[in-house]
C-alpha cells in the first residue's frame, strides 16, 4: 500500500495511491493517521477518487516529531570521502522546515551564504508505532514503510565544524515523498537500487544492499537512545557518487533538475530555485 499527504484548498489531506489514482482519507496527513495506527484502516476506505497526475504532494510526514539522519552508512560512500568504515551509525538530525514535496522546488541559500550545495539520495524508514529498547530481530515491525528523500546539503556549513547539523538543515532544502510504501510491497528495505541524476545525468547509482547499518539496525539503535514515535523519519544515507568526492567537487546551482529514485519505492523531481 502506498500512503501519501496531498495539498488541498482546505489544508493537506492524507491519501491512498493505487492505479493512478489517489482516495482521500479521514486523517489531515500520513503521520497523523500513523499516530491513530490506521494503517490496516487506510486499506478499507473507499470513496471518490482524483487522478495522482492532479495531486500536489506534501512532505509525506509534514509534521514529524524527530528527522533522523545517518552519515556514512554506505561502503562506497565511506570510501569516496576517505574515511575508515563505522562500527556505530553517525547520527545528525534536521529539522521540520528543511522539508518540501516530492515535486516542490529546491530553495538554495544566497550566493554570499553557499555555493557548495550538494544531493545526496536516502531511503527514508518511516516510524509505524512507538519504540523503545527494540530488539533488532522484532525492529521490522516497527516500521511502517519507506520513502525517498533527498539530503540535499551545503557542504561549506557541514565541515565548518565537526558537527553535521547546519549544513544539513537548511530551510525548503530536503524533499521527501511522494509517498510512504509499505513492508508488504517492498520488503525490509534491501535489494532496492537507489539513483540521482542532475540534469538527466546519473551521479549516484547503488544498492540499499550496501548499507552497512540495515533499517532494522537503526531502529534497534535509535531506540536505545530515545522513543521513536509514529511518523518520525530516519533518513538511512547515501551512497557514492555525491559532489563533494569527485574531482573536481560539483554542486547544484539554480536551475538545476534533480531526481532522486529507488527502485519499487517512488522517485523525486524537484527543481533548484535561488532564494537570493
Amino acid at each position: 500500500m502506498r500512503l501519501g499527504t496531498i495539498r488541498t484548498a482546505t489544508g493537506t489531506r492524507a491519501v491512498r495511491a493505487h492505479d493512478g489514482h489517489l482516495t482521500e482519507l479521514p486523517w489531515d496527513d500520513v503521520g497523523q493517521l500513523l499516530a491513530a495506527d490506521g494503517v490496516e484502516q487506510a486499506r478499507e476506505v473507499e470513496g471518490e477518487t482524483l487522478p495522482v497526475a492532479d495531486a500536489t504532494w506534501a512532505p509525506v510526514v509534514p509534521n514529524p516529531d524527530k528527522i533522523v539522519c545517518v552519515g556514512l552508512n554506505y561502503r562506497d560512500h565511506v570510501e569516496e570521502m576517505g574515511r575508515a568504515l563505522p562500527s556505530h551509525p553517525t547520527y545528525f538530525s534536521k529539522f521540520r522546515g528543511a522539508l518540501i514535496g516530492a515535486n516542490d522546488d529546491i530553495h538554495l541559500p544566497d550566493p554570499a551564504i553557499s555555493t557548495s550545495i550538494d544531493w545526496e539520495a536516502e531511503l527514508c524508514v518511516v516510524v509505524g508505532r512507538r519504540a523503545r529498547h527494540v530488539d533488532a530481530s522484532e525492529a521490522l515491525g516497527f516500521i511502517a514503510g519507506f520513502t525517498v528523500l533527498n539530503d540535499v546539503s551545503a557542504r561549506d556549513w557541514q565541515t565548518r565544524t565537526t558537527q553535521f547539523l547546519a549544513g544539513k538543515t537548511f530551510e525548503a532544502m530536503t524533499p521527501v515523498g511522494p509517498t510512504m510504501v509499505t513492508l508488504d510491497e517492498v520488503g525490509d528495505g534491501t535489494g532496492l537500487s537507489i539513483e540521482s541524476r542532475v540534469d538527466g545525468e546519473v551521479k549516484q547509482s547503488s544498492n540499499t544492499d550496501h548499507l552497512i547499518f540495515r533499517p532494522a539496525d537503526l531502529i534497534a539503535d535509535l531506540s536505545k537512545i530515545i522513543t521513536l514515535e509514529p511518523g518520525d523519519l530516519i533518513a538511512t544515507g547515501t551512497p557514492g557518487g555525491v559532489g563533494a568526492g569527485r574531482s573536481p567537487q560539483e554542486w547544484l546551482s539554480a536551475g538545476s533538475e534533480l531526481v532522486t529514485t529507488i527502485s519499487g519505492v517512488g522517485e523525486l523531481h524537484n527543481r533548484c530555485v535561488s532564494s537570493a
